[in-house]
């Protein structure tokens, strides 16, 4: 068991009902930014003395004898350097008595110092950004964008250039990969925010406790090392903020997203104040809103709130005309970028793509033009051409014979029936029809145009 906890690739660590370690291994030290001699067989606030009883996951769950499930936790280490791990820790029960507690701990220290920079360039480009009538401001796309013949995708997308205008939220459903971020950043772009910034953020991009200082920013002091620093809902102010996946975040998080719906304010991680913003709220969800409520991915009072202005987006197999016209937009697109003049698909592309399901939509198709033109050595594309996963797809159809034309199946069909049941009965017409079902004189109907001989009943047979 010793053997197996040293190398898998998570940070365990054991503490008796003491707080001393009794097992620590070296991933947990790398995380840790400590070595497991500094840790091993001492007291947990020995080693980690920026931590107490209240704030350490270990101690908290050897109190109180029940686990901690995915809960992100800041300190600083023996030589000084801020630590963020997210941890399960569980409590260690023998015979029914309390021995010790295990974590389960993954490092995100650089996640978080990634995220924060990403958040302090943002807020840096937006304050230097000029004010601008013309989209700007992290929305680069409009409606124009937006390439489509599709009937039902062209009523969505008149109907929200005419909604363009109200502040009322907006919730897109629609499957990966079909062009919900597209959709809403065109609506931003129409709307009188469009000078104004829009942020995007998916939530299943970052763990629960990143995601909420990402969102509401963090206070002075709310975690070690923290600085006062804006979240999103304060850098989208008088824009929009997009959240992506929104059945991702954690249901707290959902009822203070609720909130800010409701009253407009929001308060920063280990902040007192409240900060007033106007933020339009853009959702997406990936999932069909019944089954996201049925599986309770997202709360009800949250859904129909954000739900005033609903959009689906047709997924790109029910889009056929768009397919076409879509391959050839990404074939003129990458001419210009590879430096090459493909001129199209040949009419087997043409049929394949026609009758693909697209799992990935319209981003499926724009990575498969990249790579057929990646690797095609002539001015078409054509099947040799296609990535591997397609090619295999493609071969499991080859597999289904092909469709000939009903009134010729039904005729072989028929004919085979008639002789099987001729050869069941010895080329007795009355049986046979009995068989069959059908009256004796239609029988030797089918047979007379069959110029079916009854005495050879045994020829041409199939066996």
């Amino acid at each position: 068991m010793e053997a197996i906890l040293k190398i898998i690739d998570e940070g365990i660590h054991v503490v008796d009902t003491t707080g001393k370690t009794i097992f620590y291994n070296t991933i947990a030290a790398n995380h840790d930014g400590m070595k497991v001699k500094e840790v091993l067989g001492k007291h947990l606030l020995d080693a980690f003395p920026s931590l107490t009883n209240e704030t350490s996951t270990l101690l908290d769950v050897l109190a109180k004898g029940k686990p901690i499930i995915q809960k992100g936790q800041t300190y600083v280490n023996a030589h000084g350097k801020t630590i963020d791990t997210i941890n399960s820790t569980l409590p260690i029960y023998v015979d029914g008595k309390l021995v010790g507690a295990v974590e389960v701990a993954k490092d995100y220290s650089k996640l978080r110092q990634l995220s924060e920079r990403l958040l302090d360039l943002e807020r840096k480009m937006i304050k230097e950004a000029p004010i601008k009538a013309e989209p700007s401001n992290g929305a680069k796309h409009t409606f124009e964008n937006l390439i489509t013949e599709d009937a039902i995708f062209l009523s969505q997308i008149e109907r929200a250039k005419k909604l363009s205008k109200s502040a009322s939220t907006v919730l897109v459903y629609g499957e990966s990969g079909s062009g919900k971020e597209l959709f809403v950043q065109g609506l931003h772009n129409a709307s009188i925010r469009r000078a104004m910034p829009f942020i995007a953020q998916n939530c299943a991009a970052l763990p629960d406790t990143l995601l909420e200082s990402i969102l509401f920013g963090t206070a002075k002091g709310s975690y070690t090392g923290a600085i006062d620093r804006p979240g999103l809902f304060e850098l989208a102010n008088g824009g929009t903020l997009f959240l992506d996946e929104i059945q991702s975040l954690p249901v707290e998080l959902q009822a203070k997203l609720l909130r800010v719906l409701e009253d407009g304010l929001i308060r920063r991680v280990g902040g007192t104040k409240s900060i007033s913003v106007n933020v339009r709220i853009m959702a997406a969800l990936n999932v069909h809103p019944d089954e996201a409520m049925r599986k309770n991915l997202i709360r009800q009072d949250l859904y129909y709130r954000l739900n005033v202005l609903p959009f689906h987006l047709p997924p790109l197999r029910k889009r056929k005309s768009d397919i076409l016209l879509l391959t050839q937009y990404f074939i003129g697109k990458y001419n210009q970028v590879l430096q090459l003049s493909i001129q199209g698909v040949s009419k087997e592309v043409e049929t394949f793509f026609y009758s693909y399901q697209w799992p990935g939509n319209v981003r499926e198709l724009k990575h498969t033009i990249e790579f057929m033109m990646n690797c095609s050595e002539d001015n078409v594309l054509t099947l040799r051409d296609l990535p591997d996963s397609l090619k295999a797809s493609l071969s499991s159809k080859t597999n289904i014979p092909p469709i000939q034309p009903l009134r010729k199946a039904l005729k072989e069909t028929e004919q085979t029936l008639i002789k099987h049941a001729m050869l069941n009965t010895n080329g007795n017409i009355l049986q046979a029809a009995s068989l069959l079902g059908i009256p004796r004189q239609t029988l030797q109907y089918k047979l007379s145009k069959l110029d079916y001989d009854c005495k050879n009943t045994h020829k041409d047979i199939p066996k």
